[in-house]
């Protein structure tokens, strides 16, 4: 072990992995009490929010419950009537260092999100937690095989591998064909990207004759899309690669959040050194137990320069409690992330994630791209699901995917089968759903240019 791995690695109370509930909590609450001793008085957003609510006044954990969520929506707003960072900013402007982005889905343009040294130091200590959990080893050669741009994807993952003395490579600015090369010739051992990414990495792998799965690739990191959680579209991953897929879980305005761990496949531990985390009602506010789906709510405990207390993130989760084979005691993503509760699609009495449709259409190796089509120009709103086929695919692959469908789901839902490569294929974040509403043009239906979310 070099002197910059120990420096870094020693610095994480390692310890409290196993520690017990109540230890736990009371080192969130003495972070806690800091946080907000820091945050209170000079943080223009939450001094408002919060009514000049001092931390002296929050005595206890029932206390801190009764603050109000902090959402999005408002996050969105204050950056419209304070642009262009908004007003969640604790220290001086000249104090940051740093600017990120969200990709602007849920809210129809991006949050800017910026970090002082201080903040970014402990996003890059949250990496080294889950660097941690999925055990990096001093022989392990990063890949990273797309642009960085203003999203936070990775970029924390990079630095902080840097940090530890480990070889880490930028993919971006070249061809699929091109990265494919490049991770082959440099002997990559983990590769960090998108699910969809992945996946059609190995897909021009096959179209070009290289054998993915005989590269020294050990694991696969993929985070920004739930596919890391479902099971067809893992086996998939793990299949084309020949490597374990680890998946993780983060946000750019929160922070890395949740990794899974080399002994929980399919199961994300949670940072509770670094997050205090809550489970709540879809649509409520009520707490609901382990082991039931419900929002997630995160309050990030060292990014004070920019903090987000009791954030309704909208993401839909499972976590349970129970302690894991290394006797661990943070709470896990069971199956990773299941939903958005803004991404729910209501189809004729039915409610569904995308994630859900995912699961189905990942078993059919037939297919090599999919979208889904929420029509809703008529007075009920219509789902078509278009299959895009392997040039192998032989046999009615449509109806067999819309049996698939019904049998599970229990409803009929038109699938149509495009031409081969006629679907876009994303380097991030794929956008799968796709809203044709009342609104669109007769030339964004002819041209196929929906808004794709």
């Amino acid at each position: 072990m070099g002197w910059t791995e120990a420096a870094t690695v020693a610095s994480l109370p390692t310890h409290l992995l196993t520690a017990s509930r109540d230890e736990l909590r009371h080192w969130q609450w003495r972070r806690l009490h800091q946080l907000l001793t820091t945050v209170l008085p000079q943080n223009p957003f939450y001094t408002r929010k919060y009514a000049g609510l001092s931390a002296d006044a929050i005595r206890d954990w029932a206390d801190f419950e009764r603050l109000p969520f902090t959402t999005k929506a408002e996050l969105a707003t204050d950056q419209q009537e304070h642009p262009p960072y908004g007003s969640n900013l604790t220290y001086p402007l000249q104090q940051y260092s740093r600017l990120h982005q969200t990709s602007g889905t849920s809210t129809g343009y991006p949050l800017r999100w910026l970090d002082t040294a201080e903040s970014w130091a402990w996003l890059l200590r949250c990496w080294q937690w889950n660097y941690l959990l999925l055990d990096l080893r001093p022989e392990d050669r990063l890949f990273f095989p797309f642009s960085f741009g203003p999203f936070l994807g990775f970029w924390t993952a990079f630095e902080a591998a840097g940090l530890m003395g480990r070889f880490c490579l930028p993919g971006g600015g070249m061809s699929s064909t091109a990265r494919l090369r490049l991770l082959q010739e440099h002997g990559c051992t983990v590769v960090c990207t998108t699910p969809t990414y992945a996946l059609h990495l190995a897909e021009v792998a096959t179209a070009e004759g290289i054998p993915l799965a005989d590269s020294p690739v050990r694991a696969l990191v993929v985070a920004g899309e739930p596919g890391g959680g479902i099971t067809a579209t893992r086996q998939r991953l793990e299949s084309a690669w020949g490597c374990r897929v680890f998946d993780h879980y983060g946000l750019t305005e929160i922070g890395p959040t949740a990794m899974e761990a080399v002994e929980t496949p399919a199961e994300m531990l949670l940072l509770e050194t670094e997050y205090i985390i809550e489970v709540i009602e879809v649509g409520g506010e009520r707490p609901v137990p382990p082991g039931q789906e419900g929002e997630l709510v995160i309050t990030n405990l060292g990014r004070w320069g920019s903090p987000l207390i009791r954030y309704r993130t909208g993401d839909v989760v499972q976590i349970t409690d129970k302690v894991d084979s290394c006797g661990r005691t943070w709470r896990r993503i069971v199956g990773g992330v299941r939903g958005r509760v803004d991404d729910m699609i209501h189809v004729r009495g039915n409610n569904l994630y995308p994630a859900t449709l995912e699961a189905i259409l990942r078993r059919f190796p037939e297919v090599a791209e999919y979208r889904i089509v929420v029509d809703q120009r008529g007075p009920l709103t219509d789902l078509r699901i278009e299959v895009e086929p392997r040039e192998s695919a032989a046999g009615d692959l449509a109806a067999a995917v819309a049996r698939a469908i019904r049998d599970e789901l229990l409803f009929r839902v038109d699938v149509v089968v495009v031409p081969p490569q006629s679907l876009p294929r994303f380097e991030m974040k794929a956008r799968r759903v796709c809203v044709v509403s009342s609104s669109c043009s007769a030339t964004q239906l002819r041209k196929d240019t929906l808004n794709c979310l």
